[in-house]
């Protein structure tokens, strides 16, 4: 993810530690290991810190800000939203960026959400 957000292909990655893309592949599916000197590195090149790497996982905090962090996480995980984020910040109007927040808001709500929304339908006059 965090490679992706920098618009690093693995290769350029690959190159800066001197390993294969593949092998950055394998690592990114999970298939190997990646030992800690190596995720140093990683991390380094990545312009993070390795706990970056587990968010996500059991940490201290309220089951509420785990939530929120899971699902930020899995939201830019997803190739949409990335491209979606990355096209966000460079909105640089507020007024734009706020309707378009507006819009997902009305997208991605319920029926249920609309009513309350909106408030008690009336009846014709």
């Amino acid at each position: 993810m965090r490679r992706g957000l920098l618009g690093l292909s693995q290769t350029t990655l690959a190159d800066s530690l001197g390993i294969t893309f593949q092998q950055v592949q394998k690592y990114e599916k999970g298939t190997n290991r990646v030992g800690a000197s190596r995720l140093q590195a990683i991390a380094e090149f990545l312009q993070t810190s390795v706990s970056f790497f587990f968010e996500g996982q059991e940490t201290i905090g309220t089951d509420t800000e785990n939530m929120h962090g899971r699902e930020i996480t899995d939201f830019i995980s997803t190739a949409e939203g990335l491209s979606l984020n990355r096209s966000f910040v460079r909105i640089q109007d507020p007024d734009v960026r706020r309707k378009i927040v507006g819009l997902v808001k009305v997208l991605g709500s319920t029926a249920a959400d609309q009513d309350a929304f909106e408030g008690p339908a009336t009846a014709p006059t």
